[in-house]
């Protein structure tokens, strides 16, 4: 019998934070990088079965599948069950690109009452919860690295990152964690 490589998950096993923050990889996640012109959305909305926002810096979400708004033909889709979202939007029948990133990114989930300073400690984003609600989602930077970030409740946020970056930003995110424990 052959040897098989198992590919272990970046991140795997990593807990981190502080007492005001909780630092926890979230559970493996289907992605798609959807591109679409604004006549398609209507029946990519159908077939994902949630509302593909059209406003910046918001989400649409249905159970487990999130929608991210990224430009204004650009949308991350997270569906956190493990959903088939290539089938689902091939089943749209409407002009798309749709690109398969389940295994590029990587999420953190940083939570508690201190999160919005830890973010603020790499992000130069207002994360005040009146500039960035509750659902909000945006492209930005934490540190040198890119991330999606997406405002999931008051005190939860969760970053999407690059897994080759996943390291640096939970390293970042972890001593920016202890730092607003103090």
């Amino acid at each position: 019998m052959a040897d098989v490589a198992i590919r272990k998950p970046a991140l795997a096993g990593r807990l981190g934070g502080s007492a005001t923050v909780r630092l926890t990889v979230a559970p493996a996640a289907t992605r798609v990088a959807l591109r679409a012109p604004a006549q398609s959305l209507a029946a990519l909305s159908l077939a994902l079965g949630l509302s593909v926002p059209t406003t910046p810096k918001t989400s649409g979400r249905a159970g487990a599948r999130s929608a991210l708004w990224l430009g204004p033909d650009e949308w991350l889709l997270i569906d956190e069950a493990g959903g088939d979202l290539m089938a689902a939007c091939s089943s749209a029948g409407a002009l798309h690109s749709a690109t398969d990133v389940s295994h590029r990114n990587v999420a953190i989930i940083v939570s508690g009452p201190g999160a919005e300073l830890t973010l603020a400690a790499g992000c130069p984003q207002d994360l005040s919860l009146s500039s960035f609600p509750v659902g909000a989602a945006s492209r930005t930077i934490f540190g040198k690295a890119e991330i999606v970030l997406l405002r999931t409740d008051e005190e939860t946020f969760r970053v999407e990152c690059w897994r080759s970056f996943s390291d640096f930003v939970f390293g970042l995110l972890n001593e920016a964690a202890h730092d607003a424990g103090h």
